[in-house]
């Protein structure tokens, strides 16, 4: 019987700065175009964090069901270790999904009505990453997805709930800085479980790379986000560099991957990648309102 703590595990708290990076990102953006809404910024956050705890449900009934998680380095599993019930974790994703389809529908309903139709999808695809008979997270695709709806559509789909400008193009910018470090946590953890991965014909990108590759990976998108944050801070203001204190914990994050960190050591790259994630999102937030101070 699973106890509120095995839950609370089970939601991968650690994973939760993925969705509020977005979200601050893109409300950073909207600020800088006077058109910041508080109420608005907050449902995308129970829109980002439902999925996010969604998926991270769907993920451990999927896996656990299927026995690839019988045996995986990291946070707790609940069907896999027997703490709780398939049917009951399941029951738990859809409901976290209910929620920010709820969410979702208040924005839908005050800015354009063809946002449902991106949030089914993003739910369709927060499912399927592990899900159904052919689950796209066991083809290699996870990192393309994750840059998309954790990067793409939660910064730039954050921005337009506010502004109501479509593809501005610091939105633009801030959603490829945010995506490529969602990818690269999902990157790390992929890396931590090529072993059991390769066993259980669990072919995600670092399976396909193999091991050298794939620590070559990480680093290029850690480099990439820089990259993006340069571009971000020349269309906006150079106060968005703030968000480049993300370097703090990802340097020495990357550092480890380049020398070969493995098993229980590449959880701390997780939370260190987290933690730049989160920390280049309220760069960018802190800094545009600064900027905008009169």
């Amino acid at each position: 019987m699973a106890t509120s703590a095995d839950w609370i595990a089970g939601a991968r708290p650690r994973t939760l700065p993925a969705a509020v990076a977005p979200v601050l990102a893109g409300t950073g953006v909207a600020a800088y175009h006077d058109a910041a809404v508080p109420w608005k910024a907050t449902l995308a956050l129970v829109v980002a964090l439902a999925l996010q705890v969604g998926v991270n449900y769907a993920n451990d009934y999927s896996d656990g069901v299927r026995g690839t998680d019988a045996d995986r380095v990291g946070p707790l599993r609940l069907v896999g270790s027997g703490r709780a019930e398939p049917g009951h974790v399941k029951a738990a994703a859809f409901l976290c999904f209910g929620l920010a389809a709820v969410a979702g529908l208040v924005l839908a309903a005050t800015t354009a009505w063809w946002l449902v139709a991106v949030g089914a999808v993003s739910i369709v695809a927060a499912w399927f990453y592990t899900g159904g008979r052919r689950p796209y997270g066991y083809a290699g695709l996870g990192e393309v997805m994750v840059f998309c709806f954790f990067g793409l559509v939660a910064v730039v789909g954050t921005s337009y709930v506010q502004a109501e400008a479509w593809l501005l193009p610091e939105s633009v910018y801030a959603a490829v800085a945010i995506g490529v470090l969602a990818c690269a946590i999902l990157v790390a953890n992929n890396l931590r479980d090529i072993p059991t991965d390769a066993e259980v014909g669990k072919h995600t990108l670092a399976v396909r790379l193999g091991d050298a590759r794939t620590r070559t990976l990480y680093a290029v998108l850690v480099q990439v986000a820089a990259l993006a944050m340069v571009l971000l801070a020349w269309s906006t203001t150079w106060w968005a560099l703030l968000g480049v204190f993300y370097a703090a914990p990802v340097a020495p994050a990357a550092r480890s991957v380049l020398e070969g960190a493995r098993g229980p050591d590449l959880v701390k790259v997780l939370q260190q990648t987290g933690l730049g994630e989160l920390l280049m999102g309220a760069g960018i937030f802190f800094g545009v309102l600064w900027s905008q101070r009169p």
